[in-house]
């Protein structure tokens, strides 16, 4: 199965002015922690804190980067497949195995390039660290990939979370821009997939019987740019609308989430889609943006250094340049706060000690930055 590229019609993104890097904590009158700048990154994607403290990153030109907060101290981790990094390209996402303390498991996200068409791949490796410091990944594994690789380089998704069981792995894939793969039963593209640890379909999955692709969890989505689970084991979703329309979603099973049939946005070339209404049979977002917030990484609250956040979710802004927080009640999600950070917020992760790091998107005027934030006072 093969999608020829319709009109591409590609996110509005909004320059934005670079801040000087001071490397000291910034004080924000208007805003309740402040802001330490720890590094600097070449357009950084994703990270996840080892349990020593120390972090993976990611950056999309294809490096994984071993970094130390403690002494700035940057390893280039090896064994990584090449990433085609064209477009919205990149090396994606990395999450620690759940059974990490074990087997040292990492999984990965990149996207790649395969007989002329392209597409979101999840690898897993195991990481390793020499005597003399150098660091890999061994054995990396690609487990799984998106189906169908198409043309184009946009809306891959790529992001990795595990149940709180640790028994199987949620994996996002975009609809790559092509619009109607999104309900195409299947294939995988614009849908939650939820797979077993190795990378193959889990059973149970709720539409297998129905003749969708096995892995499929739910479907109906634009481009998933974040999934996490909150403390309760509900699963909450992220994604970039079309013009308008950005959503946090609580993803259940085997719901159709409804793009491009219904969205609270319109097509970039003005035509419209109908918003989401009740009794159209689809799955209707808890919280929507229009005008948009662009929303990259997303991050389930749980630590107890902003004990006043706890039970949020928050989400990297990039063409709002923002950070935003979404409160959760039960299965009800509303808006909270949204704080200009100045520049394109890519990922937002919590530290070992609660505290909140960023990465700064490194495009469109953003440095690339890491950003610590902490209690104001």
């Amino acid at each position: 199965m093969r999608y020829l590229s319709a009109a591409a019609l590609p996110l509005i993104l909004i320059a934005c002015s670079a801040d000087d890097a001071t490397g000291q904590a910034a004080p924000s009158p208007d805003k309740p922690f402040k802001t330490s700048v720890i590094a600097d990154f070449d357009s950084p994607w994703a990270m996840t804190f080892l349990p020593d403290g120390r972090a993976l990153v990611t950056e999309k030109a294809g490096e994984m980067i071993l970094f130390d907060p403690g002494n700035g101290t940057k390893i280039p981790v090896a064994g990584i497949p090449k990433a085609d990094s064209a477009g919205q390209g990149a090396l994606m996402d990395v999450v620690l195995s759940p059974t990490f303390a074990k087997d040292k498991g990492v999984y990965f996200s990149f996207s790649e390039e395969r007989d002329g068409v392209k597409g979101v791949a999840l690898a897993k490796g195991a990481f390793e660290q020499a005597s003399d410091g150098t660091t890999k990944l061994d054995g990396v594994q690609i487990i799984f990939r998106a189906s169908p690789y198409v043309d184009g380089d946009g809306h891959y998704s790529g992001r990795i979370a595990f149940a709180p069981d640790g028994k199987y792995l949620f994996f996002t894939n975009g609809e790559r821009q092509k619009f109607d793969p999104a309900q195409d039963p299947k294939s995988t593209l614009g849908k939650v997939l939820r797979l077993n640890l190795d990378g193959t379909p889990a059973a149970g999955n709720p539409l297998s019987a129905q003749g969708f692709h096995p892995a499929i969890w739910s479907y109906g989505h634009r481009n998933l740019l974040g999934i996490a689970f909150d403390k309760d084991g509900r699963l909450w979703e992220q994604e970039m609308g079309p013009k308008g329309g950005d959503e946090v979603n609580l993803i259940k099973p085997g719901l159709n989430y409804g793009y491009p049939k219904v969205s609270n946005g319109s097509h970039y070339d003005g035509r419209d889609i109908p918003d989401h209404a009740p009794g159209d049979g689809f799955e209707a977002p808890n919280v929507w943006w229009n005008p948009v917030i662009s929303p990259g990484g997303l991050l389930y609250y749980s630590g107890d250094l902003f004990p006043q956040w706890k039970n949020s979710l928050f989400i990297g802004g990039l063409s709002s340049q923002s950070l935003v927080r979404v409160k959760l009640d039960g299965d009800r999600a509303e808006k909270a706060d949204q704080w200009d950070m100045g520049a394109r917020i890519r990922e937002v992760e919590q530290g070992p000690d609660g505290a909140l790091w960023l990465l700064e998107d490194g495009g469109k005027g953003s440095q690339g930055r890491m950003l610590k934030l902490t209690p104001a006072s």
